[in-house]
């Protein structure tokens, strides 16, 4: 899954900056409407961005991130076939054309889709982009010295599994067809109704092929979005960006492309980035960050402040924070255990670990309660908003357990407020009140990440999360659940190695739909009937407070990134 804090990679403890859920439907962000401190509030062109981020952004090669969405910075420079809706709130869960015409053409069993890209694309050097040219983006992605990215063309392109791209195997992918400059056709091993926000991800960002330079293409990648790289200093530290020239709106309706430079600064402590942008002096009036929250005590302090409140953007993304079962590890093997557990959780108290009810809303549901996903609202273990300690009790007897239980809660050392000690403790305080002791068991991030995604060493009752790569409940279950996905000898996410064939199928079915709101419906009652099976306790869905300098304008923020999109931006 992917954040949009983190650096892009996918984990299902999310570790590409998250983006998270919220509310009983989906909620639009609050105060999104930027504020300036007087004159004219409408967005106009020219100034200079600044974005202030703690993480660099060590890969800006379109074969190598891992984004949903396309990304942040990233979209300002690479397009791609489709892309997000760039609008506030449910709104911006939506795929919408980018390079091509429409989010794609399907047969009927969408086992092949076909793009028409609009006319008049053209590079930063004035050259025109052509679908050969996504054929090669799409292949170099391929390239073992270029891996990073999303992982999902490897499964789905037909003759795709051993393809080494094409510095090793010049024929190429036969899988993508370009029958012409401006048609590009993708042949797929199975139904992939969702293939058009697969098609959002960088890998489908056009690159001249004469134009490469493999490893070192990411210090000057070639632009096809309204800015070209100018600037990239220390490994993504210091990146500059100023406008493309042939760039044109006519053929971008998402872009706005207010600013005429933009400076991203990284490498920065999260305290002093949101100090900088709170005081929002000199350049800092004008700058945005893409990956840093406020934490609770931030948030105490601008919450307290009209001027520094008008100034927070309020964002969610798909993401469930949650607790995982292994039920081959005694006593979790007994569902009963499972669900004593369920009942017993104080989500008051968990919300409150991690940092209140403004920056974290209690879960009941695996999916994020947002529309996009399929959210139906169901709680199958209802512990109330402090916890049923004596229906857990009750169970916990019908289990074998009438004096109670002993067991291990692995967690994260890392101050993530997420799989935290402040969480375990919460989820230990809990517990007790049902007579189940919790020892906690903290591990460095490194080692806690390895030890709960490997078969082998899995423990038997541990905190997660998981993202999603795009707002569907497709990219959220699947990894999950779907029994053909658990990975015996590498990076496991099946948290709970369900392999039940009925849940398989209906995966597969859903698949097959190219109408997203019918497969939304049947990704929600497909989270409940696997809900039933206590395989993991949903906790919460994290909220994004994020500030903005105090000539920003134009701030919209999508549910399907649940930060600020900073190719919407204007600096007064």
């Amino acid at each position: 899954m992917r954040q949009p804090s983190l650096t892009a990679r996918r984990v299902a403890a999310v570790s590409v900056s998250l983006v998270l859920a919220a509310g009983a439907a989906a909620c639009g962000p609050e105060d999104n409407d930027a504020k300036s401190s007087g004159g004219d509030s409408t967005p106009h062109k020219g100034g200079t961005l600044t974005v202030l981020n703690s993480n660099p952004q060590q890969d800006f090669d379109p074969a190598r991130l891992y984004t949903s969405g396309g990304g942040n910075v990233p979209s300002l420079v690479f397009r791609t076939l489709t892309t997000r809706n760039r609008e506030n709130g449910a709104a911006g869960a939506k795929v919408v054309p980018d390079l091509a015409t429409d989010t794609g053409r399907p047969n009927k069993d969408a086992t092949v889709w076909t793009y028409t890209l609009k006319k008049g694309l053209k590079y930063e050097d004035g050259t025109a982009i052509t679908s050969a040219d996504i054929k090669y983006g799409v292949e170099r992605s391929f390239a073992p010295e270029l891996s990073g990215g999303a992982p999902y063309l490897r499964d789905w392109l037909v003759g795709a599994a051993d393809y080494q791209g094409p510095y090793k195997d010049k024929k190429g992918l036969s899988a993508i067809e370009t029958p012409d400059d401006r048609t590009i056709v993708f042949h797929l091993n199975k139904p992939e109704g969702e293939f058009p926000y697969l098609a959002t991800q960088t890998q489908f960002t056009p690159v001249p092929k004469a134009k490469d330079t493999g490893t070192k293409y990411e210090e000057h990648p070639v632009s096809s979005g309204p800015y070209k790289v100018v600037t990239n200093s220390n490994d993504g530290e210091t990146i500059g960006l100023e406008r493309n020239k042939y760039w044109s709106a006519s053929t971008d309706a998402e872009r706005k492309a207010y600013p005429d430079k933009i400076e991203v600064k990284s490498g920065l402590d999260s305290s002093v980035i949101n100090q900088r942008l709170s005081a929002s002096q000199g350049a800092d009036a004008a700058a945005v960050t893409t990956d840093t929250n406020l934490g609770p005590a931030e948030l105490a302090k601008v919450t307290g402040d009209k001027e520094l409140a008008s100034r927070v953007g309020t964002g969610h993304f798909g993401y469930t924070n949650y607790i995982a079962f292994n039920p081959t590890v005694k006593p979790f093997d007994n569902v009963k255990v499972r669900q004593a557990i369920s009942y017993a959780i104080d989500r008051s108290s968990v919300v409150n670990a991690a940092g209140g009810s403004a920056l974290a809303e209690a879960a009941t549901t695996f999916l994020p309660n947002q529309k996009s996903f399929g959210y139906e609202p169901y709680d199958l273990f209802p512990a109330g908003a402090t916890g049923n300690a004596a229906k857990a009790k009750e169970l916990l007897k019908e289990a074998g357990h009438p004096n109670g239980l002993t067991v291990t809660l692995t967690h994260s050392n890392a101050k993530d407020f997420e799989t935290s000690p402040e969480i375990a403790t919460a989820v230990q305080d809990a517990l007790k009140k049902a007579g189940i002791t919790v020892k906690l068991q903290g591990l460095e991030e490194n080692d806690y990440s390895d030890t709960i995604h490997s078969v082998k060493t899995e423990p038997g009752f541990f905190l997660a999360h998981w993202g999603a790569d795009w707002p569907s409940g497709g990219p959220f279950l699947a990894p999950i659940f779907d029994g053909r996905q658990i990975v015996k000898d590498g990076a496991n996410f099946n948290t709970g190695l369900l392999n039940d064939k009925s849940v398989n199928d209906e995966i597969d079915a859903i698949n097959k739909l190219t109408d997203l709101d019918a497969a939304a419906k049947r990704w929600g009652a497909l989270d409940k009937k696997i809900g039933e099976q206590a395989l993991t306790v949903p906790l919460f869905h994290p909220v994004y407070k994020r500030l903005y300098g105090k000539d920003i304008k134009n701030v919209v923020i999508s549910d399907w990134t649940g930060v600020l999109d900073i190719s919407q931006v204007a600096v007064k």
